[in-house]
């Protein structure tokens, strides 16, 4: 166990384009958001393990004796390829006093953290005296990857306290990043995370966590872009509550009616996500002004393509209109019917303009926030580097 605090931090998502068209085979593109969850990993010697999550309510410790021989009954059953297995989940559930069928985020949390912890301490070494502090500029249940930047975090804080994958933060340096090698190690635990949290999750949304950037998603495929550009952007949440099964099950149904008007609709779709790829790749190396009416237009025309098959709100529409009034370009992301949306802002985006829209925006009753896309994946921080507002959310004790 490494004798020194860790901190960490990884982003959220978003998609950028192929909602719903992903689950019918169609390529989407999602990206790291920069807003981030933060973690401070301190060894202490008081023989218990604390963890702490004051975004969803977690306090929670306990003693490892008791954890070593709760890890003790089912050691062997435990790999980072395996999904975790009901009766382990129960184990755990019932250790924790979370009752059976529990959804909400604090006893998923716990749940997570439980398992990570047995988990990577089984293959790793004894369960050691931690004390782990989690914050987290993302809202949960908004569709931004909340979870899943939780469980990198926690995996890639866990094997590197375990000396599983190195500490690569140097003396001096502000940030540091792990090897491709151990990246994919990350990866793998953090979707065990998430496996606990969500039963059968894609792997999306711990992928672009822990490389960060951009990535294509198309039946099953991950397939990481190589260099994108960070682009700004507003993020507005309308705080309208929706179902994305109810919202996936909506647009299942429209294709069954109408195949002949709806699979040209998601194939254009596709062609949205591929074109804005190629934008995405190109840019780096011809950071021309040029590209922006592009990557607008997709916004634009995805946005109609989103309402054709059924999974917009009046809520989007009225954030598609309040942008449009400065001369902004925005569409919905994730499941759509509420939820989020997002409008990009080009380099030359006056200030102005950019407040303006956020007050119009806030006006509405929707929470706005000035970010960026494409952001770097799992990151380990010096303190020195942190800005303030992290800096005393991760100094509570």
């Amino acid at each position: 166990m490494r004798d020194r605090d860790l901190v960490l931090s990884a982003p959220g998502k978003v998609i950028l384009h192929g909602e719903h068209a992903v689950v019918h085979g169609k390529v989407a593109l999602a990206v790291a958001l920069d807003l981030r969850t933060f973690l401070r990993l301190r060894p202490c010697g008081e023989g218990r393990v604390c963890v702490r999550l004051p975004g969803v309510g977690v306090v929670r410790s306990w003693d490892t004796p008791r954890l070593q021989a709760l890890r003790g009954g089912f050691a062997a059953d435990f790999d980072e390829s395996k999904s975790p297995s009901v009766e382990q989940l129960d184990t755990l559930r019932e250790f924790a006093g979370i009752a059976a069928g529990a959804s909400a985020p604090e006893s998923l949390a716990t749940l997570a953290f439980l398992y990570m912890c047995l988990a990577i301490s089984a293959k790793y070494g004894d369960v050691p005296s931690m004390d782990i502090l989690v914050w987290s500029e993302l809202p949960t249940g908004a569709g931004l990857g909340s979870s899943a930047a939780y469980a990198v975090c926690l995996a890639a804080a866990l094997l590197t306290a375990f000396g599983a994958i190195s500490c690569p933060l140097k003396e001096g340096e502000s940030s540091a990043r792990w090897t491709e090698e151990e990246l994919t190690l990350i990866n793998s635990w953090a979707f065990q995370g998430e496996r606990v949290i969500h039963g059968s999750p894609s792997g999306v949304d711990n992928a672009v966590g822990t490389w960060g950037g951009a990535l294509r998603y198309q039946s099953g495929k991950i397939t990481p872009l190589k260099r994108v550009p960070m682009l700004r952007i507003l993020l507005t949440n309308t705080k309208v509550p929706r179902s994305t099964k109810v919202l996936v099950a909506g647009v299942k149904e429209k294709i069954l009616k109408f195949p002949a008007i709806m699979n040209p609709v998601l194939d254009s779709i596709d062609a949205i996500s591929q074109e804005c790829q190629s934008v995405l790749e190109a840019m780096p190396a011809n950071p021309s002004p040029e590209y922006y009416p592009v990557l607008e237009e997709l916004f634009d025309i995805n946005q109609h393509h989103l309402n054709v098959i059924g999974v917009g709100h009046p809520s989007l529409d009225r954030l598609c209109r309040v942008t449009a009034s400065h001369g902004l370009h925005s569409k919905l992301t994730g499941a759509g019917g509420g939820g989020c949306g997002i409008t990009l802002l080009r380099q030359d985006t006056s200030l102005l303009a950019v407040e303006a829209a956020k007050r119009d925006l806030c006006a509405c009753g929707f929470e706005c926030w000035e970010t960026n896309i494409g952001a770097p994946g799992v990151t380990l921080h010096s303190f020195s580097s942190l800005n303030t507002k992290v800096l005393h959310a991760l100094s509570e004790s």
